[in-house]
């Protein structure tokens, strides 16, 4: 009669033992982790460290969904992409520490070093590349045709908005005499073709959509206006830069590496980037080709001297509030000396 309670109450202790043991070593945890391993292709044990990285869906960023697309399939580092449609989001994400690498405009990061953001220009996304769109119906032939005309730029910040302002001072043309909006770069086709603007400035293929949809045409390409034209840069926190160097480095060099290999691969960049910009591949395989120089992603460091015409092209239009300090905004030390294409295949990684 003691027996059958006294085996019942040790068969319980030992029921519990195990349920601890189980709950301790998590064993379930153990095979997620070798099937995250076995997906990413690395070996169980092996952690892969992923870093976000910001963009907007223009072709001045083009490098950064490429470089997304080279690393999903490595087994240690991923610079995941982050799709903004307008920077005013993109600057409160990186000021409240969500976002410590992205790419932006050019006076834009300038203009956060001086709010005391402290982050460095670490490479240039792109040489030219943007394009000065009108409307088709229009008989415009220079910024003089339109005076009194609605302008959409995609900030006040950009370099858009300082080479146009400099091209109408060119021209004659007072800054008071054309009516600028800001709006995020995807509206500007629609608002073309809707005809609430009669022109914009933006990075590509932005202008391009407007051109095939036959809403728009091209008054000046930016190389036109401003030879090797900069408006987007490879901006990163200094936290970053101090607490991870190695990600760094290995970021810089995808991006200058999927820039190597977008120049010699055009048709197969507009094929991945498309999906990450939400375009039509026509569109962005057009703006690759059509013609090729119109966008290029060679000789991206930065120097000194056109960075500086940009912060004094930013000081005179009142963006920023005193002088930059070039040699504490850019920091080339994480670019590599010896750039090759990165090793994509487009083909195998769809199937």
């Amino acid at each position: 009669m003691l027996r059958s309670p006294l085996t019942r109450i040790v068969i319980g202790v030992i029921a519990a033992i195990a349920v601890l043991t189980v709950l301790r070593f998590r064993p379930w945890e153990r095979a997620a982790n070798v099937e995250t391993a076995a997906g990413n292709g690395s070996t169980p044990g092996q952690t892969r460290q992923e870093l976000t990285v910001g963009f907007l869906p223009v072709t001045c960023h083009l490098t950064c969904p490429v470089t997304d697309f080279a690393t999903k399939t490595s087994p240690t580092m991923r610079f995941a992409s982050q799709r903004f449609t307008d920077f005013p989001t993109m600057v409160e994400t990186i000021k409240s520490g969500r976002l410590q690498a992205t790419f932006m405009i050019a006076p834009l990061a300038m203009k956060l070093r001086e709010q005391g953001v402290p982050v460095k220009i670490l490479y240039l996304g792109h040489r030219d590349g943007s394009t000065v769109m009108v409307r088709k119906d229009l008989a415009i032939k220079d910024l003089r045709g339109l005076r009194g005309k609605r302008f959409a730029i995609p900030s006040a910040y950009s370099n858009q908005n300082l080479v146009i302002h400099k091209l109408m001072e060119d021209q004659g043309v007072g800054r008071d005499e054309i009516e600028f909006v800001e709006m995020p770069p995807p509206d500007m086709p629609g608002a073309l073709a809707a005809k609430a603007i009669d022109a914009y400035f933006v990075g590509e293929p932005h202008a391009a959509k407007a051109e095939l949809d036959g809403s728009g045409r091209v008054l000046y390409h930016a190389k036109d206006i401003w030879p090797r034209f900069i408006s987007c840069v490879l901006v990163v926190h200094e936290d970053l830069i101090r607490d991870q160097p190695a990600v760094v480095r290995d970021l810089v060099r995808g991006i200058a590496e999927s820039g190597e290999w977008a120049e010699t691969h055009r048709l197969d960049a507009a094929k991945v980037a498309a999906p990450y910009f939400r375009q039509d591949e026509k569109v962005v395989r057009y703006v690759l080709a059509q013609p090729p120089d119109r966008v290029s992603y060679r000789m991206l460091t930065p120097t000194n001297d056109e960075m500086q015409k940009i912060g004094d092209m930013a000081l005179k239009a009142g963006i920023l509030e005193k002088p930059v300090s070039i040699t504490d905004l850019i920091d080339r030390s994480f670019i590599p000396q010896d750039i090759k294409p990165a090793k994509i295949k487009v083909a195998a990684a769809e199937g």
